[in-house]
């Protein structure tokens, strides 16, 4: 299935141009900021949720609607630094995530489709990065790789937005609107093998980012074994799984785009007009 958040959290199955309302069938009460999917994948976790039913619901075009984040609140955003050896090489970096292990970004970041991506800095540069993002479906803590893909419970597109300055990746890359994500999530089933998909960023017309994820360092499987080492992995929680090379900056009012293959394809703009020097910072005289 195809699970989208649309027009103020409604929850649907997404088949072709359509959309099917099934909001009803899962809660009937608000679900609170972090939407209804995440409530959805809870309950499954604990064999609690019931069976989606594409028959029942009012069905509209997509092209009707307005698509959101699909985990607007998720409860934890980890990062795998320098998972893809192209970039690696592209940014001259000595390490990669087998050195670096993976880190966290704020969950107050997410935005969702035809948002913007707002620009913190004027003389600094911010960068897109396309990834594959992994959603947790069962509560997972020290698995193995052979076990990992039966935690998780879907498949969606992620532009993990960074500046290039000095701090702390958890810094430069956790400004609000800095993780678009969407526009929907693709349930692991209709993914037979998640380290063999294509993946295309595009920015103001032109690509720059192809590869596949079969060049991952470490595959998915690995990724959420380690991550699980390291701490425990919750139903909703997400693992943006790494960017080839090809990133570059952003400027105001570029169009981004995310395509990657048997799961969809994430559009954002860019909105550079509230852009401040870095000298500008609280902060930035003292140390």
């Amino acid at each position: 299935m195809r699970l989208a958040l649309f027009d103020k959290g409604r929850l649907g199955i997404v088949d072709g141009d359509t959309i099917t309302d099934v909001t009803e069938q899962v809660t009937r009460s608000s679900a609170g900021p972090a939407g209804v999917l995440q409530q959805y994948i809870e309950a499954l976790s604990d064999a609690s949720a019931p069976v989606l039913d594409p028959a029942v619901g009012r069905r509209v075009a997509l092209a009707d609607v307005s698509l959101e984040a699909p985990l607007p609140r998720p409860g934890k955003i980890i990062g795998a630094p320098v998972n893809y050896l192209d970039h690696k090489a592209e940014m001259d970096y000595p390490t990669s995530i087998a050195d670096l292990g993976v880190f966290l970004k704020a969950n107050s970041s997410v935005i969702g489709p035809d948002q913007d991506v707002v620009l913190p800095y004027s003389d600094v540069r911010t960068d897109q990065e396309g990834e594959l993002a992994v959603v947790i479906g069962r509560t997972a803590s020290h698995v193995s790789a052979d076990e990992a893909l039966d935690h998780v419970f879907g498949y969606t597109c992620l532009l993990d937005i960074t500046v290039r300055s000095g701090e702390d990746r958890s810094t430069r890359k956790s400004f609000d609107t800095f993780t678009p994500l969407g526009p929907w999530i693709v349930t692991a089933d209709e993914i037979a093998d998640p380290d063999r998909l294509d993946l295309r960023c595009d920015v103001a017309g032109e690509t720059r980012q192809s590869t596949n994820t079969a060049y991952l360092i470490f595959g998915v499987r690995e990724l959420v074994a380690y991550a699980s080492s390291v701490m425990t992995l919750y139903p909703g929680d997400v693992i943006a799984t790494g960017t080839p090379a090809g990133v570059g900056p952003l400027s105001d009012g570029d169009r981004v785009v995310v395509e990657i293959e048997k799961i969809g394809r994430l559009e954002v703009g860019v909105d550079g007009s509230r852009a401040t020097p870095y000298a500008s910072r609280p902060g930035h005289r003292r140390g």
